[in-house]
Parts: structure tokens; C-alpha cells; sequence
């Protein structure tokens, strides 16, 4: 990472640590509570992330647990939880997102040992609501949540736990089935891109600036993030303690159109472009989910031909990299291993990456013009370059 890209942060170090004067800690968040997709048929989405991805079943609402509008299934691997939710109401919220934007991510969850206090935190900040601070109660304790609209549709919901012991929250039971693949190794959620229309991007770091007390770590121009073809320009904003980190993408212009721009053509509006999962061997993650029948981005050849160049010395065996297509970066503190899933629905629109971090901070800018590359083939074939 480039020293020059990280004037908008105040006392920041590399261990994670960053103290910033202006809003110091009125919205501290311990991590990334949940993220919850709305999807067209739950029970199928779920056997697809047990089986692909290798998430466990965990808890499970719906009809036979007294809820009559909704039914939504909970996985988890290591500190990752998925929700998958889908509607029994033709007219509901759920069902208009769904004929909207496809499956798609809905709510980014975020723990917090206050709900009450974040929500009152960001709405006096300019943050408009979408829920009220509420409890909820089962013989395991109480859950208090509370909501704010961010880009597009989506929504950032507080959740706050510390007085509850249950498996997930209030309303929900034990999932369990006989079919339980193994794991794949993931660990947690590194970060999460949202991608918004051309010239919003700096009203959306704005807002997590001012709003919810979040830094600009980096900023990548259309001279990063470019090929002849295609350009897109993005802020990496981070929470005070370097747990929560959302890039923010917006179009920039060029020959042709951007992945960007085709995202929001099919999402049909703002939204969550790709989660980005941690794993501390990604040979064998990416092995597995191959097997599993994860289709990945192709890396041309060439681009492993000058990596030792590149990035210096590293533990991998670049052969297996090569052969699994997972790319390399280095930046001032250590390197970095990453790759890149097709879009895993038919709409291109949300996608996985998955990353391994040895000692990076950064978000691989060596890689963007080999990602680019192959995110521009796909979008050839697709017939939307």
C-alpha cells in the first residue's frame, strides 16, 4: 500500500489500530455480526453454500416455527454467518427485492455492544432509519437490533448480544439435516465492496465517515483500476479498529462499460458486489471449491510469468498457484493471496473472493489489470463489454 493514500487517516498503524480524532469511539463495532441474502428459494441456496462453500447448518425460522411471511435458513463457518431469506408473500418487501435485484445482499449485520446507542448515534448524524431499536426475548436472553439505510437497498442492522446465550437470535431453532460437507477453511469476512452510480461514491464515504465514524484507508483512481477498455474508481473505508472494512466503487469512463456499470444494469441499482472471505491455506480452499464445482475467474498464463519479480520471495509454490489461478500482491507489509469467484448467480452481479492475508493490509493493486483482464473476457462473452 501506498504511504501517499492514507493522508485522510489520522494515527493510523498497521496492527490494526486507528484513533481518529473526529469520531473517536461513539459507534464502536466488535465485527461483522451477519450479512443476509434475499433469495428466490432458501432451501436450494442453502444446500448450494453447504455444499459449495462448505458452511454448516445452524438455525432455521419459518412456518413450523410460528413465522408465517418469511422463511430463512442460518449457516455458519468459523466466525462467518450467512442468512438465506426467502418470501411466501407474492406483494412483500422481500419478494419486490428479489424481482428487483435477483438474490442479493439485503442486510450487512454488524455487533455492537449497544444497539440503542448506535442507532442514536448515526440517525442525529444524518442516517435515515429503518428500524427502531427493538428487543426480542426466548428463554435464552434478549437481542436488541435497530437499523439504518446505507447504498441502494441495503441496510445495516446493530445487534446487540450480550445478553443473550441462544444459537443465533430470538424466533429461531436448531437446523439440523443429515448432509453436512465438510468446510473449506473459511474464517471470516475480510471486507465488503458496494458499488453505487457514477458520482456517489464520495457521498457514500461521506457517510461513513461522518455517520458512522469510519476512515478512508486507501483510495484507488481510474489510473489504479484501468484497461484500455474499462475503468472504475474506489474508497476503502474502514471502522475504527480496522475490523470493518467497506470499499465503495463507482464507474469511471472509458471505452467500453465497466463491470461496474454492469452490475448496476442487472442489480438494477446500488448494491453489494462481492464479499471478500478469509482462509488461512487458500490452496486448499480453492482446491475444494473447485471440486465442489466453484467456477473461478481466469488468470492468463503470462501473469505468473513476471510474479517472483513482482512480489520477491513467498512460502507458496507458484506452480500450485498457477494451477489453481490464484493471484499474488505485496505492499509494505507482507504479501497477499487472492482469487476471484464468477458471478454466482445468473445475473452478473454477486460475486466471493477469497483471500489469504500474510501480513497485507492492502486490497491487491498489482492484481487489478489481470483482474481486470479476465472480469472484461467474462463480460465479453456475456455480450456486455
Amino acid at each position: 500500500m501506498e504511504t501517499k493514500n492514507l493522508t485522510e487517516v489520522k494515527n493510523f498503524n498497521y496492527s490494526g489500530e486507528k484513533i481518529f480524532e473526529k469520531a473517536k469511539d461513539f459507534l464502536p463495532i466488535n465485527g461483522t455480526d451477519y450479512v443476509e441474502l434475499y433469495v428466490g428459494n432458501a432451501k436450494q441456496a442453502a444446500h448450494y453454500y453447504k455444499t459449495a462453500f462448505g458452511f454448516q447448518e445452524l438455525a432455521y425460522c419459518g412456518l413450523e416455527t410460528g413465522v408465517r411471511d418469511r422463511c430463512s435458513y442460518v449457516l455458519q463457518q468459523d466466525k462467518i454467518r450467512l442468512v438465506l431469506t426467502s418470501p411466501f408473500n407474492p406483494e412483500s418487501d422481500i419478494s419486490h427485492h428479489i424481482r428487483n435485484h435477483g438474490d442479493g445482499v439485503k442486510v450487512i449485520a454488524l455487533w455492537v455492544d449497544d444497539a440503542t446507542d448506535a442507532y442514536e448515534q448515526t440517525i442525529k448524524r444524518g442516517a435515515r432509519s429503518y428500524m427502531k431499536p427493538k428487543a426480542d426475548k426466548d428463554e435464552h436472553g434478549e437481542v436488541v437490533t435497530s437499523g439504518i439505510h446505507t447504498y441502494g437497498e441495503t441496510i445495516h442492522l446493530f445487534v446487540e448480544r450480550k445478553n443473550y446465550n441462544g444459537l443465533f437470535l430470538p424466533g429461531f431453532e436448531k437446523w439440523e439435516t443429515e448432509y453436512k460437507p465438510t468446510p473449506t477453511g473459511l474464517k471470516y469476512i475480510d471486507h465488503m465492496v458496494g458499488n453505487v452510480e457514477l458520482g456517489a461514491m464520495n457521498r457514500w464515504s461521506k457517510f461513513y465517515e461522518e455517520v458512522m465514524g469510519f476512515a478512508n484507508l486507501v483510495t484507488f483512481d481510474d489510473k489504479d483500476i484501468s484497461t484500455e477498455y474499462t475503468a472504475l474508481m474506489s474508497k476503502v473505508m474502514t471502522s475504527g479498529n480496522g475490523r470493518i472494512k467497506f470499499p465503495i466503487n463507482e464507474p469511471a469512463k472509458g471505452k467500453k462499460k465497466s463491470q461496474v456499470e454492469e452490475y448496476l444494469d442487472f442489480y438494477h441499482g446500488p448494491g453489494c458486489q462481492h464479499i471478500a472471505v478469509a482462509t488461512d491455506d487458500i490452496v486448499f480452499t480453492v482446491s475444494e471449491m473447485r471440486k465442489r464445482g466453484v467456477e473461478f475467474l481466469y488468470v492468463p498464463g503470462k501473469y505468473y510469468d513476471t510474479v517472483r519479480d513482482r512480489v520477491g520471495i513467498i512460502e507458496e509454490d507458484l506452480n500450485e498457484l498457477k494451477k489453481w489461478g490464484i493471484m499474488v500482491d505485496r505492499d509494505e507489509e507482507g504479501y497477499l493471496l487472492q482469487i476471484f469467484t464468477k458471478p454466482i448467480e445468473d445475473r452478473p452481479t454477486l460475486f466471493f473472493e477469497i483471500i489469504q492475508r500474510k501480513g497485507a493490509k492492502s486490497f491487491g493493486k498489482g492484481n487489478f489489470q489481470a483482474l481486470f483482464e479476465s472480469i472484461e473476457a467474462e463480460q465479453e462473452r456475456r455480450g456486455t463489454l
